[in-house]
């Protein structure tokens, strides 16, 4: 095998290990803000669910929150050819909101496919508003359940730990930033609360733009690899029509 053979050939390689790898990296039900999930605060975030199998789509999701942090605003947003309903629970320990005291908080969401389905190669997001953040938590992790129409159930439900292998199944898990003015909910009054809910709501066409732009960078990166190695292709087939 001559030089040219071999860099096409290290080329080929290179642009299948980014396809494959970028299709495994988000192959699981994930969450993730729009814009920044603050403690203390209130944050809109998407739960992204890609369907993973050629023969099946998805028809459900079903989210369950933490028990330990629990919130008592949870909205989702209404989404095309969906129904949703939000179970709640009652609490062990009441919270306290704007002086009130909440004895039950919202356990789990569901998302059920009528009309519309998540089919092969495809994905959906499922916008959610959540709030009052907890302030002593670094992250939230949600357990997930994807259901299939063949009535396969994918259990996205194990917790990822620091130091080990991302696990098989991991449950979505958001991360939380540092408390800020704009996003500390926890004052006696409502306003800054409503300030912090308002953010999370006003920003959101700013989080949609960035988000945009990051998808935009990361498609033009795959892009560039593969007419990199189609640019090495032509060359080695040039040299051999010269060599001919």
């Amino acid at each position: 095998m001559n030089v040219s053979s071999r860099i096409a050939l290290v080329g080929g390689v290179a642009v299948s290990s980014v396809v494959l790898l970028s299709g495994t990296a988000f192959a699981h039900v994930s969450v993730q803000p729009q814009g920044e999930a603050a403690k203390g605060g209130y944050a809109t975030v998407n739960f992204k669910v890609p369907n993973e199998r050629d023969n099946a789509s998805t028809v459900k999701l079903e989210v369950t929150l933490p028990a330990d942090t629990p919130m008592a605003s949870v909205m989702p947003q209404p989404v095309p050819g969906w129904t949703v309903s939000v179970e709640k629970a009652t609490l062990a320990k009441p919270l306290e909101v704007h002086g009130k005291k909440i004895t039950e908080a919202p356990s789990k969401i569901t998302w059920t496919a009528a009309g519309s389905k998540i089919g092969p190669g495809q994905f959906q997001q499922f916008p959610v508003s959540l709030g009052q953040l907890p302030e002593n938590a670094d992250q939230l992790v949600f357990k997930a359940l994807q259901t299939y129409d063949n009535k396969e159930v994918v259990r996205w439900i194990e917790e990822p730990k620091d130091g080990a292998p991302e696990p098989q199944t991991p449950a979505p898990v958001l991360e939380l930033s540092a408390a800020t003015d704009d996003h500390h909910g926890g004052g006696s009054g409502g306003g800054t609360a409503a300030k912090a809910d308002d953010k999370g709501h006003g920003g959101e066409e700013k989080a949609a733009a960035a988000d945009s732009s990051d998808t935009t960078a990361r498609v033009l990166g795959v892009v560039g690899i593969l007419v990199g190695a189609a640019g090495v292709a032509f060359g080695v087939l040039a040299g051999r029509r010269r060599s001919a």
